[in-house]
C-alpha cells in the first residue's frame, strides 16, 4: 500500500457520485475509485444480512483494487456494513450518517424541528436508533423514507420534473412546514434533489447532508495516517458500475459533472 493509491468509495448505486465529487474537490491530488452497485440498487429495500453481503463483495474488490481507504458513500451500507467492515480490513473505513447533529446544532441551543428523509433501512436500524436517542428528549424528529428517491435517479429520471415534484409532495404534504425548520438528505441519492427541495418548501427551512462532513473526516484521518498522496499532480475520478447497461455509465458520468 503506497500513500499514492487511490480513495476507494462506494454506494448502492449513482448517490455516492455526491460524495466523490466533494473528496475530490477538497483532495484534488487523489486519485478516486468510485464503485456503485446499481446492479443491486436500491440497498434500503433489502435486509441487513444482503446489504452486508453486497458491501463486503464491493470492498473485497476496492481492496484488490489498491485502495488506501474505502468511503462508504450510502448512509444504508454504512449502517448496515461498516463495523464489520472495520473489524475486517486493515484500511480507514469512513462511513455515513445522516447529519441530524448538524442540523440540530443549527439551532444554537434552541429546540429544533427536523425531518429526517432516508431510506427505509438506515431508519430502522440500530445506529441510527442509537443517534436519534442522542437529540429526541431536545429536538422534534420525524423519520421519512423516500425510497422512490432512489428509484427516480436509478431509472434516468432525475430531469423529470413534474415526477420528482409530484413525490416530494407525497412525501412531505402531510408536514406543517411551518413548524419544520431543517430537512436532512440522509441518502446521497438525495442532495441531487437539493434544488427540488429548495424550490418547494418554505425558505425559512435548512436542507443539511453529511457530504462535507465526510470529505473533511476522510482529509484528518488521511492527514493523521501520512496517507496522502505524496506527489503535485491532479487526481483523476475513476468511475465503474456493477451494470452493464451503457446508460448506467453514461448516468454515472452525468452526475459527476451535474
Amino acid at each position: 500500500m503506497t500513500n499514492n493509491a487511490p480513495i476507494g468509495i462506494f454506494d448502492s448505486g449513482l448517490g455516492g457520485i455526491s460524495v466523490a465529487k466533494e473528496i475530490h474537490a477538497l483532495m484534488p491530488d487523489e486519485d478516486i475509485l468510485f464503485y456503485g452497485d446499481s446492479a443491486h440498487a436500491p440497498y434500503g429495500v433489502r435486509s441487513t444480512d444482503n446489504v452486508q453481503e453486497l458491501s463486503m463483495n464491493v470492498a473485497d474488490y476496492l481492496i484488490n483494487r489498491g485502495a488506501k481507504a474505502i468511503v462508504i458513500a450510502c448512509n444504508t451500507a454504512t449502517s448496515a456494513a461498516a463495523e464489520l467492515m472495520r473489524s475486517t480490513y486493515d484500511i480507514p473505513i469512513i462511513g455515513m450518517e445522516p447529519a441530524l447533529k448538524l442540523a440540530c446544532d443549527l439551532g444554537h441551543g434552541k429546540p429544533q424541528h427536523v425531518i429526517v428523509t432516508a431510506t427505509e433501512l438506515t431508519l430502522r436500524e440500530k445506529k441510527f436508533a442509537a443517534l436519534m436517542e442522542r437529540f429526541s428528549s431536545t429536538h422534534t424528529i420525524d423519520k421519512q423514507p423516500c425510497p422512490a428517491l432512489v428509484d427516480i435517479i436509478e431509472s434516468g429520471q432525475f430531469h423529470n420534473a413534474q415526477l420528482v415534484n409530484s413525490t416530494l409532495h407525497n412525501y412531505l404534504d402531510n408536514y406543517d412546514m411551518s413548524s419544520v425548520n431543517s430537512i436532512v438528505l440522509g441518502c446521497t441519492h438525495f442532495t441531487y434533489y437539493r434544488d427540488y427541495f429548495q424550490a418547494l418548501l418554505p425558505s425559512h427551512v435548512r436542507i443539511v447532508d453529511g457530504n462535507e462532513g465526510t470529505a473533511r473526516h476522510l482529509l484528518d484521518v488521511l492527514t493523521n495516517n501520512d496517507a496522502l498522496h505524496d506527489s503535485d499532480h491532479e487526481g483523476e475520478v475513476h468511475l465503474e458500475n456493477s451494470s452493464d447497461s451503457v446508460r448506467m455509465m453514461t448516468l454515472s458520468k452525468e452526475f459527476l459533472y451535474l
